[in-house]
């Protein structure tokens, strides 16, 4: 533990922020979670949904402050483009 009071009380208030942020962070991992597991499984439309979903959770944490908004912005472009290959794979395939 820290020896000055400031550095007791700035850590005092870094736990407490990790302590908020948590479930918003495990929320989003889980939301990403699900749309991945739903474009690997080819359920193309149950991931649209999905892919919004997690695009929302994402919006929402880095407005809030819990992602860095540029984190938030590269993790829905990668989970867009996932959803996009899987749609013109399957479009190719009919």
């Amino acid at each position: 533990m820290t020896s000055k009071k400031l550095a007791q009380k700035a850590a005092h208030v870094a736990q407490r922020k990790a302590e908020r942020n948590k479930p918003i962070r495990s929320s989003v991992k889980t939301a990403i979670t699900k749309a991945r597991k739903l474009i690997l499984q080819k359920d193309l439309d149950a991931a649209q949904q999905a892919v919004k979903e997690a695009a929302l959770a994402l919006d929402k944490a880095a407005q809030k402050g819990v992602l860095h908004p540029n984190n938030a912005a590269r993790r829905k472009s990668r989970l867009m483009k996932q959803l996009n290959e899987a749609l013109t794979a399957s479009t190719k395939q009919k």
